[in-house]
């Protein structure tokens, strides 16, 4: 039996209110597309890709959101230093991992918490959604927060994702910022004091910094790895290593600009 085309498989939940972008936001990833149309998940709905993580890969990339505030773990192993020629021929030598991200798109819907919340056991990652012209989404993240840690892996990578960037760019519009209710900086605060790894915002629709987010999680995660945060054992870590006879043998490797693909059906911009 031919191994499977990943080296590790990371469990991520997105997570937040209803009407958010969760289900486009998963869906722009997995599939690379973006439907106006739109249903409101019910329960849970799965989609997944594999993607590189760590070097070559991660050598030829900067970070897009160099800018903004990302907390710093010193554990983290993997490094880019400019002009280092000995770091740039060993990443050359060396073999590309790959990750399977299994995307948890989970309803935000009030009535379906208690539901909800349970997938937040065994989940090695999070993007936790607010739309950016609904304040009160963006209020609710601590909710969301608190939830998740409560119930997830004291490890778990979380990255708050500000939604609907497209919405406060419209060129129509005299004031680009009119429909922003949280501004960039007040929400990089936010991450900042709660301890999430980055504030990013994105565009479901444009698909501005989606697959960057998700990647980003994918890194730190595969940092966590080498740092030997995981036991790979044990399903309950959110990370396990390929096995003989998975379902991940059937996949098809995916490069982080490849094309996508999704069992995920349903959207919910």
């Amino acid at each position: 039996m031919s191994s499977p085309p990943w080296n590790y498989i990371a469990k991520l939940v997105c997570i937040g209110d209803s009407g958010c972008g969760k289900s486009s936001l998963t869906i722009r990833l997995c599939e690379g597309r973006f439907s106006p149309q739109h249903d409101v998940t019910i329960g849970v709905e799965f989609g997944s890709r594999i993607v590189p993580v760590g070097p070559p890969h991660s050598k030829k990339i900067s970070n897009p959101f160099s800018s903004s505030y990302e907390s710093k773990d010193p554990s983290s192993t993997i490094s880019n230093i400019p002009g280092d020629s000995k770091n740039a021929a060993a990443a050359a030598d060396e073999e590309q991992k790959h990750m399977k991200l299994s995307l948890w798109d989970t309803a935000g819907q009030e009535i379906y918490k208690s539901v909800t919340r349970s997938y937040f056991r065994g989940a090695s990652g999070a993007l936790l959604v607010f739309d950016i012209t609904r304040r009160a989404t963006f209020v609710h993240a601590t909710d969301w927060l608190n939830d998740l840690r409560t119930i997830a892996e004291p490890d778990i990578v979380v990255i708050l994702v500000g939604n609907k960037l497209d919405c406060v760019q419209s060129e129509d519009s005299d004031d680009n910022n009119s429909k922003r209710e949280v501004t960039f900086a007040e929400a990089q605060d936010w991450a900042q004091k709660n301890g999430v790894l980055q504030y990013v915002e994105t565009s479901a629709k444009s698909g501005e910094n989606v697959e960057a987010a998700f990647m980003r999680v994918a890194e730190r995660i595969f940092e966590n790895i080498n740092a030997g945060k995981y036991d790979l054992n044990d399903r309950r870590s959110g990370v396990k290593g390929p096995g003989p006879g998975t379902a991940a043998s059937r996949g098809v490797k995916l490069t982080a600009n490849d094309g996508k693909g999704s069992s995920l059906t349903g959207c919910c911009y």
